[in-house]
């Protein structure tokens, strides 16, 4: 029997919970038996290579954003088990990068050549569908670690472009906001999600 892999992804601004209600569905999941594979880190790597980050994004660090992010979901799926159901969680999911870029062209009151922005969404529609797509909400009041120096005006843009985004492409998504309610009911979700696979 060919086993069956469930992908979850999250799209969102940054400091708006992606990472923790990864690892909560994450560690949910792993509680009950469920073979799962979590991606990150993106940001890091990029700042690594070194390539523009945040409001100063271009065509070229977004192509390598979701290059990079399509790469490691596709090892971590490799690295899954041969269990009936397993999960890929994606944080964050290949749209991200295109609501980020998006943000950051408008921040900085420019605009890209028509081509270059289509071969971005082209590439992300591309890429296998999720079966389950997160979106976090930004809330302007919720404190933010100072030390990272994050501009709140592109933190806004990016909270507004991903949701945009998201239904421009009519992509199914569930908003996720930072109350404890809703994310409860994000990681039941992503429970229902594995289960009904399992049936």
């Amino acid at each position: 029997m060919t086993p069956t892999t469930i992908r979850i992804g999250v799209c969102g601004a940054h400091s708006t919970g992606k990472s923790t209600l990864i690892r909560s569905i994450e560690r949910e999941l792993r509680r009950r038996g469920i073979a799962v594979q979590r991606t990150g880190q993106l940001g890091a790597r990029a700042a690594q290579v070194p390539l523009p980050r945040l409001q100063h994004h271009t065509v070229e660090s977004t192509r390598w954003v979701l290059a990079a992010g399509m790469a490691d979901e596709i090892t971590s799926t490799m690295r899954l088990d041969d269990a009936p159901v397993r999960v890929l969680l994606a944080e964050p999911a290949c749209w991200d990068a295109i609501a980020y870029f998006r943000a950051a062209l408008e921040w900085r009151g420019e605009t890209a050549p028509r081509t270059e922005r289509e071969a971005l969404r082209r590439l992300a529609d591309a890429h296998t569908p999720y079966d389950l797509l997160f979106a976090t909400v930004l809330d302007p009041s919720f404190p933010v670690n100072a030390k990272h120096g994050y501009d709140a005006r592109y933190r806004q843009l990016v909270d507004q472009h991903t949701h945009m985004l998201l239904r421009e492409e009519a992509l199914p998504y569930v908003r996720v906001t930072n109350n404890d309610a809703s994310q409860a009911l994000a990681i039941e979700h992503a429970l229902h999600c594995a289960k009904e696979a399992l049936a």
